[in-house]
């Protein structure tokens, strides 16, 4: 385990709201999907997780575990991580159409080019 996805958890159907209202404030949107009905909010009360970066070929992996009755969001290492080495995992975000494409920036060899 490296480090818990920690904020405040909100109602899947209140996140496109706090994304409108963070970008009219120009306040980076952090947040991670528990399941269908929760999402993690960090963008005002996270730690340090929200901003480890997204890679095609990621040094962690995030993981959904129920302790007590109650749904974390943890990142564990996929292999031993070096002193000063960036962390990064797969954000996994849904496929979209053409239209819909986030490019992305990790630089990894194996690149897909896009986050979605």
């Amino acid at each position: 385990m490296v480090i818990e996805y920690a904020g405040t958890v909100i109602r899947a159907v209140l996140t496109d709201k706090r994304e409108k209202y963070y970008d009219s404030k120009g306040i980076g949107c952090y947040m991670f999907r528990i399941d269908d009905f929760d999402v993690v909010d960090a963008t005002m009360q996270g730690n340090a997780a929200r901003f480890i970066n997204h890679s095609c070929e990621p040094n962690c992996y995030s993981r959904v575990i129920n302790v007590d009755g109650r749904k974390h969001i943890v990142i564990f290492a996929l292999r031993k991580i070096y002193r000063g080495e960036e962390l990064t995992y797969d954000y996994k975000f849904p496929i979209e159409d053409e239209s819909n494409k986030l490019s992305c920036n990790c630089g990894a060899r194996r690149c897909r080019r896009y986050l979605n």
